[in-house]
C-alpha cells in the first residue's frame, strides 16, 4: 500500500538549525532541516524502542514549504528568512539517569548543575555553562510534508498508523512540546489537508548547498541510543519550497558509506 502524504503547519517566534561547519558559534541555515522536521513529526506520533527488532515505521520527510501568510502570531513573513542574533548560556552538563532516579526514590540528595561556581560558596571555580552567539531565525512558519514508512512485517498497519497521527495531530497530542533546533525554540503545530489548496509560498529562490539531510541511519530499524550516521543532501529552494528527496536514492550523500567519517 502507498502511504499517503501527511501535512502540518507549523510556526513560532525563533529557531535555530546550526549549520554543523559553524557550529562553535551557532548559525542557522535558512529554513527547517528534514531531520529537524522528522523530529517534529515524532514528537506528535512515533513508537521508538531499544530494541530495533520492534521498531515499526520511519518517517519519510518529502517537502516543506516556506508559508507567505501571515503566521498564527499575526507577523507578515518577509520574503526571505529573517535572522536575529542572539547570545545564550549552554549547559555543559546534565543529570544521569541513574541520579535521577536515585533523586525521586530518596536515597540521594538532589544536587544542581551549577551554572557558576566560586570557591567561597561552593569551593570551587568550575563553571557549568558556556556563553555562545547564535545567528537564529526569527518568525518562521513552515508546511511539512511527510509520509510514514512501515519497517518490513508491519506493512499491513500501515492504514492504522496513519489514523494515529491524524487523531494525535488533529487534537494537538505530541509526546513532547516540538521544537526548532533547540528546546528552548517551542514549534506549534496543526493538521492541514495535504490535496487541498493552502497559503502561498514566499517568492524566494535559494541555492543552499550541501545542507545536513539526518544524523541517524535512516534505512534500517534503529534506537535514540544507535552511533550518529550523518547524511547530506544538496538542497535548493524554488519558489519557497524544499523538496527532500528519499533517504534511500543516490541524491542523499551518506558520509560513512563515502569514508568521510573515521
Amino acid at each position: 500500500m502507498r502511504p499517503r502524504d501527511q501535512a502540518i503547519d507549523v510556526w513560532g517566534e525563533l529557531a535555530c538549525f546550526t549549520r554543523p561547519e559553524l557550529k562553535v558559534e551557532r548559525f542557522s541555515y535558512p529554513i527547517i532541516t528534514p531531520s529537524a522536521a522528522r523530529g517534529i513529526f515524532d514528537a506528535v506520533y512515533s513508537k521508538p524502542n531499544k530494541n530495533p527488532a520492534k521498531a515499526e515505521f520511519r518517517w519519510q520527510v518529502t517537502r516543506i514549504e516556506v508559508l507567505a501568510s501571515p503566521n498564527h502570531l499575526g507577523i507578515e513573513p518577509s520574503a526571505s528568512p529573517t535572522y536575529i542574533a542572539l547570545r545564550r548560556n549552554e549547559v555543559k552538563d546534565k543529570v544521569s539517569t541513574a541520579s535521577l532516579m536515585a533523586w525521586m526514590r530518596g536515597t540521594k540528595d538532589p544536587q544542581p548543575l551549577w551554572a557558576d561556581g566560586d570557591r567561597d560558596s561552593l569551593g570551587t571555580d568550575m563553571k557549568g555553562r558556556t556563553q555562545r552567539q547564535t545567528m537564529a531565525l526569527k518568525n518562521v512558519q513552515y508546511r511539512l510534508h511527510a509520509e510514514i514508512r512501515p519497517w518490513p512485517g508491519y506493512e499491513h498497519l500501515q492504514q492504522g498508523f496513519e489514523a494515529q497521527f491524524r487523531r494525535r495531530a488533529a487534537s494537538g497530542k505530541c509526546f513532547y512540546q516540538p521544537y526548532f533546533g533547540c528546546r528552548e525554540f517551542p514549534a506549534y503545530f496543526e493538521l492541514v489537508e495535504p490535496d487541498m489548496p493552502g497559503p502561498q509560498t514566499v517568492p524566494w529562490d535559494q541555492e543552499i548547498g550541501l545542507m545536513v539531510y539526518d544524523v541517524f541511519d535512516l534505512a534500517r530499524p534503529g534506537s535514540s541510543e544507535d552511533a550518529p550516521s550523518v547524511s547530506l543532501f544538496r538542497a535548493m529552494v524554488e519558489n519557497g519550497v524544499l523538496r527532500v528527496p528519499d533517504y534511500l536514492s543516490s541524491d542523499v550523500l551518506k558520509l560513512q558509506e563515502a569514508g568521510a567519517l573515521c
